[in-house]
């Protein structure tokens, strides 16, 4: 792939000997498969750190730190929301920030990831006092994940900075998601490994006195081992955290936009409603923000259901992992229906391929067997909900471009506005799932709860998604950008796209004469 202003450079003394061939400017734009695969790599941190916290902070937060669920729910919400906040933040200064040797976007990665590592840490770390420990998790969430919004924001606009060509982004998209899918495989499996084999409650067959009795005698030691098990785990992910954000530093560089007009910086205000305005943009916000909602909220709340409402405590750490493998299989299945079929049809088939499965797992009576069944079924709607938004996403981008083209270096706002109703949207519904625990009596750090909260954890997992996922698809059906126009937008943009590179082609051929 180019390699910044140097391939930029070499790419236009090519076109200067031969103006009329096009040749070497679709060459720039094809990318090799190592450098495909060293993107796809840079969004592994995100899913694995991402899957980790959305699997296990709730039960981590209500088990082993023993907070109480109402000063859970508040950590929960408050991080979310914080984490919302910065995106559309970061999103304007990234469009604002100037190109240099490393590109835009690349030297908000780099110089986010120490702080990313080191926060991410603290925040699975126990601290030794009792008054002031909901602050400490409180501010380490915020700060992590405001180091994680410097670090993915950029990360995702690199999309459309890595080629001019939607074919080779759609194709760099599926790596990603490839390896972003994975990387929840590899996040559930590390902190469900390490931390699912140092449980201090015996199994239900156990019996309720032997389990009360037991944990009293066991209780202190085998909290301990549970909170040292979080810090090794957590420590393992903070290193491949910091190998991925190198392999992607070293193996990607950012294509300088050919356009050398730069349009006039926009103030926040100006930017958000820019993108607002975009109606194919909101339609598709709108419509994932609930589907990407009921799968959130079913992340959430899984890990606490898996244990209390279905009684697999010695093996939910593995239905999650089965849930996350089903998923990171049927990635090219998916990538290879949304070419087939289009996008459209794909996020319909897809996502509502869940709901059957949602409502199954509910309903039969509680069997391991079954449960392993339902998973495999559930990752798979899983592996649809990951990819279409982000294969969506650039879509969007060349639609408002073919519509504005006089707007230039503002792609970052549109993943970051996306991402922050997304994130925000979370935070809210994770904030009111922890404290209906509350209500449900959850009783913190017991082995067993009340019929209340397995009630509570059943609609958590099931009517509500489902319900979420009829909205978000009754909304997609309004979405306009069809494989058609999505066809056309790109002709368009690759005739502007000539027609520029044979403009600066003819400058240097004027100027090389004089």
């Amino acid at each position: 792939m180019a390699r910044g202003e140097g391939a930029e450079q070499y790419a236009a003394n090519l076109l200067s000997v031969k103006p009329k061939t096009a040749r070497p400017e679709k060459q720039r734009n094809r990318l090799s498969v190592y450098s495909k695969l060293c993107y796809a790599i840079g969004g592994a941190p995100y899913q694995i750190t991402g899957s980790a916290l959305g699997f296990f902070l709730q039960m981590y937060l209500l088990d082993v730190a023993q907070l109480d669920p109402f000063y859970a729910s508040i950590i929960l919400f408050v991080g979310r929301a914080w984490d919302a906040v910065t995106d559309p933040t970061v999103g304007f200064l990234v469009s604002r920030t100037k190109w240099t040797s490393m590109g835009r976007m690349m030297p908000w990665i780099i110089c986010s990831t120490p702080f990313a590592v080191v926060t991410y840490f603290l925040i699975w770390y126990v601290p030794p006092f009792e008054q002031g420990k909901v602050f400490w998790y409180l501010i380490f969430y915020c700060i992590f994940q405001s180091m994680q919004t410097c670090f993915h924001v950029p990360y995702s606009a690199l999309t459309m900075f890595i080629s001019s060509d939607q074919k080779e982004r759609d194709s760099a998209t599926a790596y990603r998601m490839m390896v972003e899918v994975l990387g929840t495989v590899l996040g559930t499996a590390i902190q469900g490994q390490i931390v699912g084999s140092s449980s201090d409650c015996p199994t239900e067959s156990d019996g309720s006195n032997n389990i009360n009795s037991s944990r009293n005698n066991t209780s202190n030691v085998s909290l301990e081992e549970t909170k040292q098990a979080y810090m090794i785990a957590s420590g393992v992910i903070a290193i491949i955290y910091i190998l991925c954000a190198a392999i992607l530093f070293l193996g990607v560089k950012e294509q300088k936009e050919s356009r050398q007009k730069k349009s006039v910086p926009l103030t926040f205000r100006q930017g958000l409603w820019m993108v607002m305005s975009h109606t194919p943009y909101v339609k598709l916000v709108i419509g994932f923000l609930f589907t990407s909602l009921a799968f959130m909220l079913l992340e959430g709340n899984f890990a606490l259901f898996i244990t209390y409402a279905l009684g697999h405590r010695d093996d939910f750490q593995n239905i999650l992992l089965v849930i996350m493998l089903s998923g990171a299989l049927t990635i090219p299945l998916w990538q290879w229906f949304l070419t087939r079929f289009g996008k459209k049809k794909a996020a319909y088939f897809g996502i509502s391929w869940a709901v059957p499965f949602m409502i199954l797992i509910v309903c039969i009576e509680s069997k391991l067997i079954i449960s392993y069944l339902v998973s495999v079924a559930a990752g798979v709607s899983v592996a649809a909900a990951f990819l279409l938004p982000w294969s969506m996403l650039p879509d969007v981008v060349d639609d408002f471009k073919v519509k504005n083209p006089d707007i230039h270096g503002h792609e970052a706002l549109f993943y970051s506005f996306y991402v922050f109703f997304i994130k925000f949207a979370s935070g809210i519904s994770l904030g009111i799932s922890t404290l209906s625990l509350k209500f449900a009596d959850y009783k913190t750090g017991n082995c067993s709860q009340p019929e209340a909260v397995s009630l509570t954890l059943k609609v958590l997992v099931s009517p509500v998604p489902v319900c979420l996922i009829f909205v978000g698809l009754l909304i997609l059906k309004t979405y306009p950008i069809d494989e058609e126009r999505r066809q056309g937008n790109q002709k368009l943009l690759q005739e502007i796209l000539d027609s520029e590179t044979d403009s600066e082609s003819e400058t240097s051929v004027l100027g090389s004469n004089v």
